[in-house]
């Protein structure tokens, strides 16, 4: 917005900067787990990724020109892909498994939170002074988040179990080691859980962008509005869910409540297509704070499961987000083809089906992932 109200860019140019940084941080997902797997260095890693973060946004307020941006936004992209891996391996590695599914759902709780403030914080301060004042936050954050971190003692980290290493040794004193790469495709579950993620990402990205070009068809002066009021009020409902699963997933399992996540994503879609009333379209849209808070709650957990013992957590982290990244980006070109010969509902109902899919192939090949000692028992 910025860069085309206040400093004249065309669309085009706005294209190739943001096309650009996601290609570049689609393509280093999987290599930056493998890293953070292989440093000793984990708060360092996330405060000098806040570095850069914060780095990035005063290079945009103080040249707004394609260059400094181009750069700038590649970097932060880039560095955008430590956070999540890297928050998860330090919890991993200060908390016992036992206690993982509860703290694990704090975690997405906290990340809720955060959106929901610092959208509103956004707001205000664009409101208040300019859109481009909004950049200056992020230092700001940055520096706090920072301070956060090295709040953490290093010494309370267990290093072996932040990356999901077993710790065990065999006859001789020796360590088995971290699994090798190939760990990616070995695992059943961890390939069936990625194509999962991935046809669950292909059907969900579209929808709030769909919705929101219904509405700004409708409602041209009211759009932009709606739709944070549809954002806002979607993160406010990921907040309990995410507690709620967090205080769940051993005693329930966690397959039950993520068929429950993937089960409302093709419910949404189809309710899409019932009503173009714009207070219908939001109340559905609400529906992904359902779907979308056990996700995040749930996603680390599950990994966390399936590496048990093999030291490549973060890398498998990586690889399930580069497969979430794939899923959203064709889903936004396929779904536009769509609009554009068929109309919207049938965009829905096309995101509906491979939603279903999604739901389908994970109720029937995805495992019970809990531990045995906390996995449900059958009665």
């Amino acid at each position: 917005m910025f860069l085309v109200t206040q400093q004249h860019w065309s669309q085009s140019e706005v294209g190739l900067v943001t096309t650009i940084g996601g290609l570049l941080g689609l393509a280093v997902q999987t290599p930056i787990g493998a890293a953070i797997d292989a440093t000793r260095a984990k708060r360092g890693v996330i405060v000098l990724a806040l570095a850069v973060l914060g780095i990035g946004a005063a290079i945009i307020f103080v040249w707004p020109s394609f260059w400094p941006v181009m750069i700038a936004n590649s970097l932060t992209a880039v560095v955008g892909d430590v956070f999540g891996p890297a928050v998860a391996a330090l919890t991993l590695g200060l908390y016992a498994r036992k206690q993982l599914a509860r703290r694990m759902g704090r975690n997405s709780a906290f990340d809720h939170a955060g959106n929901v403030a610092i959208a509103v914080l956004a707001g205000a301060v664009g409101y208040a002074f300019s859109q481009r004042a909004v950049f200056l936050l992020v230092p700001v954050f940055a520096v706090l988040a920072g301070i956060a971190v090295l709040s953490i003692p290093a010494e309370a980290i267990d290093l072996d179990r932040a990356r999901d290493l077993d710790q065990e040794t065999d006859a001789a004193g020796r360590s088995a080691g971290p699994a090798g790469y190939g760990i990616l495709l070995k695992s059943r579950p961890l390939v069936i859980f990625g194509l999962c993620v991935m046809l669950f990402h292909f059907a969900n990205a579209p929808l709030l962008p769909l919705v929101g070009q219904k509405l700004a068809a409708s409602f041209p002066e009211e759009a932009t509005a709606m739709m944070s009021a549809c954002i806002v009020a979607a993160q406010l409902v990921m907040l309990p869910i995410a507690l709620l699963v967090g205080r769940t997933a051993h005693g329930w399992g966690r397959k039950p409540l993520f068929l429950a996540g993937f089960a409302i994503l093709p419910i949404r879609a189809v309710l899409y297509t019932f009503s173009d009333n714009s207070f219908w379209l939001i109340g559905v849209q609400l529906l992904d704070g359902v779907g979308a808070g056990i996700f995040g709650a749930l996603t680390p957990l599950v990994i966390a499961d399936i590496m048990r013992g093999t030291g490549r957590y973060n890398l498998a982290l990586g690889a399930i987000a580069t497969m979430q990244g794939i899923g959203a980006s064709l889903s936004g070109l396929a779904a536009g083809l769509i609009v554009d010969h068929l109309g919207y509902s049938a965009a829905f109902l096309t995101l509906g089906a491979a939603a279903g899919v999604a739901l389908i192939v994970f109720a029937l090949e995805m495992p019970e992932t809990a531990e045995p000692e906390t996995a449900p028992q059958p009665s």
